[in-house]
């Protein structure tokens, strides 16, 4: 209960009332023993968030995270490292069939980490962006190199643009958001982007990094600099956000209502996998989103595997998330996600 001052506590007593309770927390399934994952970069903050929380509901239990990127965290759990392996991106055909071999049956994908990719950016004298699809297609594909071209002067009108060159930067590794930012691009700019999709950098130019701590970073020190990064980080290095929409809709910035919006709009397979809209269906829907998967076999997870992962999709651990920068899951999703948790043995 919060604390209350005397004299108003006497009040409350001598009018015959009570202070209204705080929510009592939701309770947390303690499992003990040792746990380990590794994989997104973008995860990496709430699973800090998350394990830190949990262990000091539960100090028999010890959880490690390394973030070593989506392909990465892949690969060593169908090569048998680690109990659980997040991704920014469903498994494909080629990592389901590996990662079934490891767990000697089915693998289960868990959408437990949303948010808004923001488009940070650092161009002197300029703090508010507003770009269409069709021209970050072309920034991040080399057709427009300085701040002040015609495209994007169209789409902010009233801006004082420089003619400072555009520096762009990526990711170097293999990596979701790399992954779910050139799905955007593919189905929101048509032929303006012609370098298709994946978790691996296929346009020319720019400047790779290798995990968003360091895209973020590049950005940060460089003049003219652009890069795609989950918004979280942007926000850290209070770095100021690109406004995206089309010519005809409104320009939204990212945050997490803004991708909640877009997230609960999308369709959801019964394996859970998330598929996104990109057509700005949803008024107001920021729709550069990542939704991001834990990987887990459906048998054989250990018991603290599943207990901590069940801690996550909980309303507790979707409201550590939020707490980290992060979205929460929409409830319909969320509860079908802590019920596949639950089902694990």
């Amino acid at each position: 209960m919060r604390a209350v001052p005397v004299l108003l506590a006497l009040l409350l007593a001598v009018a015959g009332c009570t202070a209204a309770p705080e929510p009592a927390p939701e309770p947390v399934a303690c499992g003990a023993g040792t746990t380990a994952g590794q994989g997104s970069s973008a995860q990496t903050s709430v699973l800090q968030a998350w394990m830190k929380a949990y262990q000091i509901a539960c100090p028999a239990a010890s959880i490690d995270y390394a973030s070593t990127g989506s392909g990465a965290g892949v690969r060593a759990f169908a090569d048998g490292t680690g109990d659980f392996a997040g991704t920014d991106a469903p498994l494909d055909a080629a990592g389901r069939k590996r990662a079934e071999q490891r767990c000697r049956g089915p693998v289960v994908h868990l959408p437990l980490v949303a948010g808004p990719i923001a488009l940070a950016f650092n161009v002197a004298g300029v703090d508010r962006l507003r770009l269409t699809p069709a021209t970050i297609a072309k920034i991040f594909s080399g057709a427009v190199t300085v701040w002040n071209d015609p495209a994007i002067a169209k789409d902010n009108p009233v801006a004082a643009l420089p003619s400072t060159p555009i520096g762009t930067i990526h990711r170097s590794d293999d990596s979701g958001t790399t992954d779910n930012f050139t799905r955007y691009l593919a189905a929101a700019a048509g032929p303006v982007w012609p370098h298709g999709s994946g978790s691996a950098w296929r346009a020319p130019g720019g400047t790779g990094e290798r995990g968003s701590h360091r895209v973020v970073a590049a950005v940060a020190r460089t003049n003219g600099a652009i890069g795609y990064v989950e918004g979280s980080y942007a926000t850290v290095h209070d770095l100021p956000v690109v406004e995206v929409g089309d010519a005809d809709g409104p320009f939204t910035a990212p945050s997490n209502s803004a991708a909640g919006l877009a997230i609960a709009d999308a369709r959801i397979g019964d394996d859970l996998r998330i598929e996104l809209r990109y057509d700005g269906t949803a008024d107001y829907a920021y729709p550069i989103v990542m939704v991001s998967y834990e990987i887990v076999c459906r048998t054989g997870t250990p018991a603290l595997t599943r207990d901590f992962l069940a801690y996550a999709a909980g309303s507790g651990g979707q409201r550590v998330a939020e707490a980290a920068g992060y979205a929460a899951l929409p409830d319909a999703l969320r509860l079908r996600v802590e019920s596949a948790v639950l089902a694990l043995t």
